[in-house]
């Protein structure tokens, strides 16, 4: 079903693609406005992006004057992706490059016969994913409050720079912070960034009874999520994940480093049965060269994993190059990208080896 809505300037034009819907079998939930009296736009693009953002609707129209102000105001609603289309090349690019979920339209521009052809196109054409879905995901990255960090903004990593969190990192960094200090600011830090990356766990609706009244709730929807650390130093960003979501189910992956190769290697690997049902976050502090981390997320591809998202304290621009290559669909998120990486593989300034100072080894 679409949804579809207008301000005073786009309700003619709204009126005529109406009736071209209805001779074309199109189903569709008309949000206003319902004259040409003068109203305000934003309050329409609201309605018509909520419906949209809320599977409501599968897509939306929208139309004012230019069709520029309902842009504006739809982009504003996180997973819309709104197309002010004057063209019938426009309409194709939108679908097919931009996956666009709402089409915008200038109703003191655009003539009838010419919207509805971008509407025919829009609707039929086919989204191109591979490099296209790359691109989209850095809006997604941005609208995540994302920055393109490292040396290539295709790097792909989610970056959060809440002052919290950098408070906390530099804490952490300081080689006099001792052994207690150091694994409670990996566990905080860890149940900041995690609000942040479980943000898109599915929901669902359920009725409860207040003190006041009985009302419509919403909770965690299914087989939400799972927590796979990669040993050992993942270990220590677990507890505060379950901090947010106690009910999570735990894995484990074991690798480590061959010192003169610089290769993963795997020596045990456990998770829960319903793993491929669950969103997966794989944790490990340091993302360095990468390589631990991009085997973890191809056995856990193996077993049928298909939600993975990577969670990491302080990356280098190496390491988020090597799972983005490797593993263009997972999403990295980390508090910090560093300079580079040492002769010895290690981060520079990073903090040491996250292992030895979580639990007081060498």
């Amino acid at each position: 079903m679409l949804a579809i809505g207008c301000d005073h300037a786009g309700f003619t034009l709204k009126n005529e693609i109406l009736s071209y819907l209805e001779k074309k079998n199109i189903p569709y939930r008309d949000f206003g406005a319902y004259s040409d009296d003068s109203c305000h736009f934003p309050f329409y693009a609201s309605l018509v992006a909520s419906a949209v953002q809320k599977n409501e609707c599968e897509r939306g129209i929208l139309i004012c004057g230019t069709g520029i102000g309902m842009s504006i105001a739809a982009n504003k609603f996180k997973g819309i992706r709104a197309a002010l289309c004057m063209d019938e090349y426009q309409a194709r690019m939108a679908k097919r490059h931009n996956n666009a979920n709402i089409l915008v339209l200038a109703g003191r521009i655009t003539p009838k016969d010419t919207a509805f052809e971008i509407i025919d196109i829009w609707l039929n054409e086919n989204y191109l994913e591979g490099k296209y879905e790359t691109r989209n995901g850095l809006i997604r990255r941005i609208e995540e409050g994302g920055s393109m960090s490292g040396t290539n903004y295709m790097d792909m990593a989610f970056v959060f720079d809440h002052p919290l969190i950098q408070h906390k990192i530099s804490i952490m960094r300081d080689k006099n912070t001792n052994t207690k200090e150091f694994r409670e600011l990996v566990k905080e830090v860890s149940t900041l960034m995690g609000y942040e990356v479980t943000r898109e766990l599915p929901l669902e609706e359920i009725e409860v009874e207040t003190p006041i009244a009985k009302t419509t709730v919403k909770v965690l929807s299914g087989k939400n999520v799972g927590f796979v650390p990669i040993l050992r130093a993942g270990l220590g960003m677990v507890d505060g994940l379950l901090t947010l979501i106690p009910t999570a189910k735990i894995g484990h992956i074991g690798l480590y480093r061959d010192h003169e190769t610089l290769q993963p290697v795997e020596y045990y690997c456990k998770l829960p049965e319903d793993a491929h049902d669950r969103m997966i976050i794989l944790l490990d502090p340091m993302l360095a060269t990468g390589g631990s981390a991009s085997a973890a997320i191809g056995f856990l591809k193996q077993r049928g994993v298909k939600n993975i998202k990577l969670m990491s304290i302080i990356a280098a621009p190496q390491g988020i190059q090597k799972v983005h290559k490797d593993h263009p669909d997972v999403n990295i998120y980390c508090a910090c990208v560093d300079q580079t990486l040492n002769d010895n593989a290690y981060i520079v300034p990073g903090l040491g080896d996250a292992g030895d100072r979580l639990f007081g080894t060498k």
